[in-house]
C-alpha cells in the first residue's frame, strides 16, 4: 500500500464516520422533536440513543427505553401504540430536518425545552 493510498483510504474512513455521526444526530433530534411535539418529557442524549441502537427495530429501541425509564406509562398506553405514534411523529420531523439541513436540526437544545414551564 503507497502512502498515497493509505492516506485517501484513511480519508474515506474519517468522512464515512463524520457523515454516519450526523445522520445518528439528526435521528436523534427527530427522536427529540417527536417527544417534545407529543408532549412527552423526554430527552435522549447521545449516550442514550447511542445505547439503544443494538436493537435493529425503531419501535423495539422506543419500547426498551420506555421499560427502562418509563414504566409508569406502560400501565396506561399499550407500548406498541405509544412506540407506533412516537415512530410516525419522529419520522415526519426527521423529513422536515433534512430539508432544513443538519445544522438547523443540531441547534436545539431539547433538554432545556423540556426543563422550562410556563410562568417561569
Amino acid at each position: 500500500m503507497t502512502m498515497h493510498t493509505a492516506s485517501t483510504a484513511a480519508t474515506t474512513v474519517a468522512a464515512t464516520a463524520t457523515a454516519t455521526a450526523a445522520a445518528n444526530d439528526l435521528h436523534r433530534n427527530a427522536y427529540n422533536a417527536a417527544f417534545y411535539e407529543l408532549g412527552l418529557g423526554w430527552h435522549w442524549d447521545a449516550g442514550t440513543f447511542n445505547g439503544l441502537q443494538p436493537l435493529a427495530c425503531e419501535v423495539e429501541r422506543i419500547k426498551t427505553y420506555m421499560e427502562a425509564h418509563q414504566s409508569h406509562l406502560l400501565r396506561a398506553y399499550e407500548p406498541k401504540f405509544l412506540a407506533s405514534a412516537i415512530e410516525t411523529t419522529k419520522s415526519r420531523c426527521f423529513e422536515l430536518m433534512q430539508q432544513c439541513g443538519t445544522a438547523v436540526a443540531g441547534q436545539t437544545d431539547w433538554a432545556a425545552l423540556h426543563s422550562r414551564q410556563i410562568g417561569n
